[in-house]
């Protein structure tokens, strides 16, 4: 007889081998109040040692350099990159790596950070002495204020934790939650204190959605030049459609002798001059245009544009000079392809 070859052998992820069902929650939630109590424990002794870190960044003459191994270089990384978006310029450098040749990258008016957990970092430690020698000032991030990095320190950050959130007590896991709020406490502190604008983020984000919509300026994606539909008021309804055609805009300005505007047709002109029965050969586009239509300068923002276009419920929009001149237009499909919308 034929026997079924095919069993599923597959078992629940949350089910033990003895189809007891298992519940991982409640590990989830006492790490999570263990990170929580030690953030709180943090924000409740945070003091003159951390103005006197932010002083020293603010006024630093060269960049901040944050240095850590293991974990510590992991949030090290994330801190120094934080900075450098903020307003502080800063980088990261590797302990182990500074050691053979990356220490050239420090200077002297340089401010260091050192983050280790336990102060003790074979790596960084071996490298204290040269940054004491070539003068540069040194911030360390412990958890332990009598270790060898913390005494050596100009300025000490206690990132302290009663114990960790691995049930092991080995893996870094509630130490390196603290040092990365401490890290974005700092950067959020010089932001401020710099007077960092969103204008000023959008200009180290330019390939982000949100650095485009901050810095992405009409003038920017107009269809300008040749590009730029245009017809005369008296030009029959049907040379106007290829215009629009040519151009693929789904619509084209309509221009004065002077070469200002006087109006516009578009894509629900065509449709509605469809359904009058309008005869597209003998009628003039000035009959069937619109006169009052919206119209922008080429130096707004492309996310103003947008703003303009939805509270008005059109697809497209007409820049102007200081004249009156069409010189661009764009509609929706320019600001989506431009990450915009």
């Amino acid at each position: 007889t034929n026997t079924d070859t095919n069993t599923d052998t597959n078992t629940d992820t949350n089910t033990d081998t003895n189809n007891t069902v298992r519940s991982f929650t409640p590990q989830g939630i006492r790490v999570i109040q263990l990170e929580r109590d030690a953030l709180t424990h943090l924000a409740e002794n945070i003091d003159h040692h951390f103005d006197r870190a932010c002083e020293l960044i603010l006024n630093c003459q060269g960049r901040v350099v944050v240095t850590g191994m293991g974990k510590s270089g992991h949030i090290g990384h994330k801190i120094a990159a934080t900075l450098a978006s903020t307003g502080t310029p800063a980088f990261f450098v590797h302990p182990a790596e500074a050691s053979h040749g990356d220490l050239g990258m420090m200077q002297s008016h340089d401010v260091i950070i050192a983050i280790s957990n336990s102060g003790k970092t074979d790596e960084v430690l071996t490298i204290l002495p040269l940054i004491k020698r070539m003068g540069a000032k040194l911030i360390a991030m412990t958890g332990n204020p009598t270790s060898t990095l913390a005494q050596q320190a100009d300025i000490h950050l206690d990132i302290g934790v009663k114990e960790e959130a691995c049930s092991l007590g080995l893996a870094p896991t509630t130490s390196t939650t603290v040092t990365l709020a401490l890290g974005d406490a700092i950067a959020v502190a010089l932001l401020e204190a710099r007077g960092f604008t969103a204008d000023d983020f959008a200009l180290a984000h330019p390939g982000g959605s949100l650095g485009r919509r901050l810095i992405l300026r009409v003038r920017d994606i107009m269809h300008a030049g040749d590009a730029l539909p245009k017809v005369s008021p008296n030009t029959p309804l049907a040379n106007a459609l290829l215009e629009m055609t040519e151009k693929r805009l789904g619509m084209t300005t309509i221009i004065d002798e002077q070469g200002k505007l006087i109006g516009i047709f578009t894509d629900g002109d065509v449709r509605r001059a469809i359904q009058k029965d309008i005869d597209m050969k003998a009628t003039p586009i000035h009959v069937v245009m619109s006169s009052s239509c919206k119209t922008i300068t080429p130096d707004i923002l492309a996310a103003e544009a947008l703003r303009i276009m939805e509270s008005h419920r059109i697809n497209g929009l007409i820049a102007v000079d200081e004249h009156g001149r069409p010189i661009g237009a764009l509609n929706m499909q320019d600001l989506l392809k431009a990450g915009v919308l």
